[in-house]
């Protein structure tokens, strides 16, 4: 092979040292000559190629006995500090990707116990294990990770730049953050989606969400006050990793790339029903009822009847009494809570319900007020009571 002599000021001559620059108004990628003393080694030039992101030169190197076609220049043959200049563009390249947020289709090299080794250009960066995007396990949940690691070797897969430390040499990859750039748009609040439950932790669950295509894009958090209506003290003894579950978006953080689930907003809110929904009026639960006028007396919940006493020191409310209580047969919690009920007013009687445990107690609020204006006086005797 002849020995080629290259001006690396200059992409005509043949072969040019390549870095990479970024257009302000221009989410594509380009690249530019970067002026530097001439240099020899023998070599072929190939032929120039273009992809979506960037123009590159595509060079043929010969060392010794080993041939190789790569998208930039082979490292191993270049003078020390041309390398040096190469590497530090890559990660000014890395730094731009960072914060312009743009995608990189990155080779993944290989892997360790921890993610995945991914080529950016003359730099070889690390995404971790939790930065994939859950389309692979959820495609096959019965893989570990490390196999799936070792079938994606090779391939290319669009990445993020989340971090680009040149100093100390961290180059770190998001796939999920590629995923909710290209995803995330499709989200509503209140929206119903499927979804597989990938990690239970002490504070909730994280479900992976299945999109149009069939493939799980996105991942959520269903807290454990969003769980269930009952009382939920271990989220593992409702939900295991790789339950199917039906969820509602009830928030979306778009700055944080969060999304946050509910499971129990799918049934409706037992705080918001009448005393005859919680406990059926029917011939097999009379028993479990009881009423005012059946001239026994009904002992106010715990707490109670110093609400009750404060109620009726608000304007526009004229009485206040309990009329009738049921026993449910489960248990939400201990504490005492009260709430407005949404039967409609007879008159000028409205409903109010007091639930302690399994007991709850049906109250006649005679009033001037609307609802808003009753709303507002449990606001005042609230902060009253401690």
């Amino acid at each position: 092979m002849p020995l080629f002599t290259a001006s690396l000021g200059s992409v005509s001559s043949g072969l040019a040292f390549l870095s990479h620059f970024f257009d302000n108004t221009s989410h594509n990628a380009a690249l530019i000559t970067n002026p530097a003393p001439s240099f020899n080694f023998p070599c072929s030039l190939s032929r120039s190629y273009s992809s979506k992101r960037a123009t590159f030169l595509k060079v043929t190197v010969s060392s010794g006995s080993t041939t190789r076609t790569d998208d930039g220049l082979d490292q191993a043959v270049l003078p020390d500090h041309i390398r040096q200049d190469r590497r530090s563009a890559d990660w000014k390249a890395a730094r731009a990707y960072n914060e312009k947020g743009l995608i990189y289709e990155g080779r993944i090299e290989g892997f360790n116990g921890g993610g995945l080794l991914i080529k950016f250009y003359s730099l070889v960066g690390f995404l971790p294990f939790p930065q994939l995007s859950p389309a692979h396990s959820c495609k096959e949940p019965q893989k570990s990770i490390q196999d799936i690691a070792r079938a994606l070797t090779g391939s290319i897969i669009p990445v993020k730049v989340i971090q680009a430390d040149e100093e100390n040499r961290k180059l770190i990859f998001s796939e999920k953050e590629t995923a909710w750039s290209r995803y995330s748009s499709q989200l509503k609040v209140g929206d119903l989606y499927e979804g597989i439950v990938g990690s239970v932790e002490d504070y909730g669950a994280f479900v992976h969400l299945r999109f149009p295509d069939g493939q799980y894009h996105l991942t959520g958090l269903v807290h454990i006050s969003e769980v269930s209506w009952d009382l939920v003290q271990d989220v593992r003894d409702v939900l295991t990793e790789g339950d199917k579950v039906n969820v509602k978006i009830v928030n979306i953080d778009r700055e944080k790339s969060r999304i946050t689930l509910s499971i129990k907003q799918l049934e409706e809110d037992p705080l918001l029903e009448t005393l005859d929904k919680v406990i059926p009026q029917d011939d097999s639960v009379d028993s479990d009822t009881l009423n005012a006028n059946d001239h026994v007396t009904i002992e106010p919940l715990p707490g109670l009847d110093t609400i009750i006493g404060e109620l009726l020191k608000e304007d526009g409310i004229d009485d206040v009494r309990i009329s009738r209580q049921g026993f449910e047969k489960r248990v939400v919690s201990q504490d005492l809570q009260l709430w407005l009920s949404n039967a409609p007013p007879v008159g000028d009687q409205y409903t109010l319900l007091a639930r302690a445990g399994r007991q709850v107690q049906e109250i006649q609020l005679t009033t001037s007020l609307d609802q808003d204006g009753i709303k507002g006086a449990l606001q005042h005797v609230l902060e009253r009571v401690p």
